[in-house]
């Protein structure tokens, strides 16, 4: 038996640019900063589209609306099941208005043909292109 956990993400568009907050993941590698979208694990007994408003209110300080789902991924790590959900959404007010969460060090609004400079993990990248013109 192995055990099954979900993450969602959150692509928070205003206009036609993006999102991507840059956060540190461990300092025991080469370049502990990585660029990426707002996401978090379920709660026990959240709902997916609660997790994903959480998710952006505690990362940036502002409640988001979820315009649609993007698409979904599974990963293995070990006898460790991910289940995810990508979610498009926009913030309820406007960008200026953000206040990251200890989480996060740095912001910007990337135009999506920019996605490649700040993206690089493959999966997260290979997703994106998928949808991009669903985007």
């Amino acid at each position: 038996m192995y055990d099954i956990f979900v993450r969602v993400k959150a692509v928070v568009r205003q206009g036609d640019r993006y999102l991507m907050l840059k956060q540190w993941l461990d300092d025991r590698i080469v370049d502990p900063y990585v660029w990426g979208f707002i996401d978090c694990e379920l709660e026990r007994g959240e709902s997916p589209d609660d997790a994903v408003l959480r998710a952006v209110h505690e990362a940036v300080g502002v409640d988001a609306v979820i315009e649609k789902p993007l698409y979904t991924w599974s990963q293995m790590m070990g006898d460790v099941q991910c289940i995810g959900i990508a979610y498009l959404c926009h913030l309820s007010e406007e960008g200026d208005s953000i206040s990251l969460s200890d989480d996060y060090c740095e912001f910007e609004w990337v135009a999506k043909q920019d996605f490649a400079s700040y993206i690089d993990n493959k999966n997260v990248w290979k997703d994106i292109v998928r949808t991009i013109g669903e985007i």
